[in-house]
């Protein structure tokens, strides 16, 4: 087993996908087209799912809906163990709440945003994930500074990792630099690839798992791509990396969740509709993400 695959001890390693969640014409939830969907990730060989992340639009569900996605995710993956919630909020105690929940559900470890209800300084930050990792479940903490305006350098990183708050960060500021400086300040912090389009990048540098988004819409071929970027097989993952990257690249865009989901329809998966005040693509946008998607199909990507 290497050290780049998922295993019970360190679940959050792996493919683990950020899962879209299927609405149905009516915006309500679908739980069955979800639990089927989380199978079919699984048994397509990607390691673990990550229900109620920006992906899953967990900001537009109610309390009751965050909670049956967690358990309906759960009893789908088959192992709880293979369950990563998001657990963000913009209070430390409901954060915190959310972690208990996922721990009672039986899942392996949790995601967790910095605070981002305001630019919070570092005896913040250090605070809000010591609160949460009160929850005595394991905590992967999520940098994406374009949107929290609070960013996990390495030096906070390896701060958090001291405190014994985080044991992994997905990272998706695109700046590759990070991973070789994490690995110096905090060695045993493991760096998960938080964006799709610096996959490859962060394989190379050292990444032992992929909190992913593309793989919603092609899992198979996803996570072919995975396990030959960080085996170091470049011979493989080279062509399928600049293949699916007019795809992957939307995984950084601000239209993300819509075009993951519009992928998903083109594929025969339910994607669906997204929830206000997210909109259906329209116009140029939606024929780039068409066309990108069409192609995959056309290359033989599943």
């Amino acid at each position: 087993m290497t050290a780049s695959s998922w295993t019970p001890d360190r679940p959050w390693r792996g493919i683990m996908v950020a899962t879209a969640l299927p609405l149905r014409a009516d915006l309500s939830v679908d739980y069955d087209a979800y639990a089927e969907h989380v199978r079919r990730l699984v048994e397509s060989g990607c390691d673990g799912v990550v229900p109620n992340g920006s992906l899953g639009e967990y900001q537009t569900l109610t309390p009751q809906e965050r909670a049956r996605v967690v358990r309906t995710a759960v009893e789908a993956a088959g192992d709880g163990a293979r369950v990563m919630p998001g657990v963000a909020a913009y209070g430390s105690a409901e954060a915190r709440h959310w972690a208990e929940q996922a721990a009672e559900a039986g899942c392996g470890s949790v995601l967790l945003l910095p605070p981002n209800a305001y630019r919070a300084d570092e005896r913040a930050v250090r605070a809000h994930y010591a609160e949460v990792a009160g929850a005595g479940i394991p905590v992967v903490a999520y940098n994406n500074p374009i949107d929290t305006k609070v960013d996990l350098t390495p030096a906070l990183l390896a701060r958090l990792h001291a405190d014994g708050s985080v044991v992994a960060v997905k990272e998706f500021t695109g700046d590759v630099r990070r991973a070789y400086e994490i690995a110096e300040l905090a060695p045993e912090l493991d760096l998960l690839i938080g964006a799709d389009d610096v996959l490859l990048e962060l394989a190379a540098a050292g990444a032992v798992g992929w909190i992913a988004g593309y793989p919603n819409a092609f899992p198979a071929t996803c996570a072919a791509l995975y396990r030959a970027a960080v085996a170091g097989d470049l011979q493989t993952a080279l062509p399928l990396y600049r293949s699916l990257h007019p795809l992957l690249r939307w995984d950084s865009k601000t239209e993300f969740v819509q075009a993951i989901k519009l992928s998903m329809d083109i594929t025969g998966q339910h994607g669906g509709p997204t929830r206000p005040p997210r909109l259906a693509l329209t116009g140029e946008t939606e024929a780039a993400v068409r066309a990108a998607t069409e192609k995959a199909v056309a290359d033989g990507h599943h």
